[in-house]
């Protein structure tokens, strides 16, 4: 075999053949998963002879040979080891089966995300760098540099104005429905001719209702509805192996998408619209109590917990609360702590990536993720990084609540809304060295989360150790 060496050496570093539960190759790495990750040596997998690095994805091990090199290593993998024929699908099968429920479940938002993740990514930055060079005078006064701005302003605002219809797209697909049905439905979550869900709790909000059964709808759209895409992507995949299996064959490219599409349109104004929003004014109530009655420590909750919420995609419901604030008052504090909260997860991306410097992998996907919360952009660390490996979420979480609580000793204060992170300085009240501790708080946010990262790193792998 040409490669035998290679293949004795993978084994000598895995623990030999009998620890071996599927194997597979993608375009260019060789995947398996182990039955014991504890056997594992990964210093000698990634000094095998002709691997490019190595690392562990969830609950695979990921050898990078390149392509074409990959294909014949894997075969000979497999003959070498009396294996049956795997495709990615089975070792992806096989390495869920490891996983407990709330695991499987993070698993699954990962898969969706991670579809959208390059969109997302060259979105963010754009619209960071076109928010902030929008600002500039000289770029105002020139017709063709404006014009250029403007331009890269409708690129980045893309994926973000149909982020729910991407979701409920990837969403389907995960769960193993046909992904054009998915556009559908998040096409029918931002029809233009429902009232727009931003101009909840405006004077403008007066969405036109009706009345079926006795059940009074509100038709009202889904902007920023990410947790509701996300259900109804499940549902739509559900209801289209349903009926994909139940209508007769000479019926069903009639009436299988058909029934799919009409249901899921029920359940999202009915069920799944309703019980989103309920969801999102519960917990929105309670992080504005929180802040109001709890001093110091409602402004590190707020902060704490603010990135999860933009998990849900309910966090847009903040916008109006902070109008309020503006109106009543002249100053807005949920500013600060959003964008300390925002920074805490670019901080908990850079912890991961100094944890994670020598994997290729990980330094082109962390990068951009950090530059993009700069400019106020969280989606990318939070989906490709953090909720990706559990611990990084935590970690920033624990340092935007430290930032949220120096937010509050300092009385720190924006003047407007709608802007966080470099961008946000400029709206930040100047008031007792406002810049400064604006500056301070995003620091403390950045900090506190790299070393949690550090901390959290080593406390998760006590953890699985202690569960083998």
């Amino acid at each position: 075999m040409k490669y035998s060496g290679v293949i004795l050496e993978i084994l000598n570093g895995i623990g030999g053949k009998e620890n071996i539960q599927g194997v597979a190759h993608c375009a260019t790495r060789l995947r398996i998963v182990l039955k014991d990750n504890n056997l594992l040596d990964l210093k000698k997998i990634e000094n095998v002879k002709l691997a490019k690095g190595a690392f562990m994805a969830g609950d695979q091990l990921q050898i990078i040979f390149g392509a074409g090199l990959v294909n014949e290593i894997c075969e000979e993998f497999k003959e070498y080891n009396d294996l049956k024929d795997m495709s990615l699908g089975d070792i992806k099968e096989q390495s869920s089966q490891k996983l407990n429920p709330v695991q499987k479940i993070v698993k699954s938002l990962s898969d969706v995300f991670i579809q959208i993740m390059p969109a997302i990514l060259a979105a963010a930055l754009l619209l960071g760098l076109t928010g902030v060079l929008m600002k500039l005078e000289f770029i105002k006064t020139n017709d063709s540099l404006y014009a250029i701005i403007k331009l890269s302003s409708l690129a980045s605002a893309g994926i973000f104005s149909i982020l729910p219809m991407a979701v409920c797209y990837s969403a389907t697909k995960r769960y193993g429905g046909r992904g054009i049905l998915g556009i559908v439905v998040g096409a029918i979550m931002l029809d233009s001719s429902l009232t727009n869900a931003y101009l909840i709790g405006t004077s403008k909000f007066a969405p036109e209702i009706i009345n079926l059964f006795g059940l009074k709808i509100e038709l009202v759209g889904f902007q920023g509805g990410i947790i509701v895409a996300l259900m109804m992507g499940f549902i739509v995949a559900t209801l289209d192996k349903y009926f994909e299996k139940k209508v007769p064959a000479v019926l069903k490219l009639l009436l299988s998408p058909m029934l799919t599409v009409f249901i899921s349109t029920i359940l999202l104004f009915t069920v799944i619209g309703p019980s989103g929003r309920f969801l999102g004014d519960l917990i929105t109530g309670a992080l504005i109590w929180s802040t109001q009655h709890l001093g110091i420590f409602g402004y590190a909750l707020f902060a704490g917990v603010q990135q999860i919420i933009v998990i849900t995609g309910l966090h847009h419901i903040l916008g109006a609360i902070e109008s309020q604030l503006l109106a009543s008052t002249g100053r807005n504090f949920l500013n600060p702590l959003m964008s300390v909260a925002l920074m805490g997860q670019g901080g908990a991306v850079l912890g991961y990536l100094l944890l994670n410097w020598k994997n290729v992998k990980a330094r082109e996907l962390c990068i951009p993720s950090f530059i993009s919360t700069l400019f106020g952009i969280s989606e990318p660390a939070l989906f490709g990084v953090n909720l990706r490996y559990k611990y990084p979420l935590i970690a920033g979480c624990i340092g935007s609540a430290i930032a949220g609580a120096y937010i509050y000793v300092v009385g720190l204060a924006s003047l407007g809304f709608g802007t966080t992170a470099l961008p946000g300085l400029a709206i930040a009240d100047p008031t007792d060295n406002g810049y400064l501790n604006y500056i301070i708080a995003h620091l403390i946010a950045i900090i506190v989360a790299i070393i949690m990262c550090f901390i959290l790193n080593k406390f998760y792998k006590k953890i699985d150790l202690i569960k083998h």
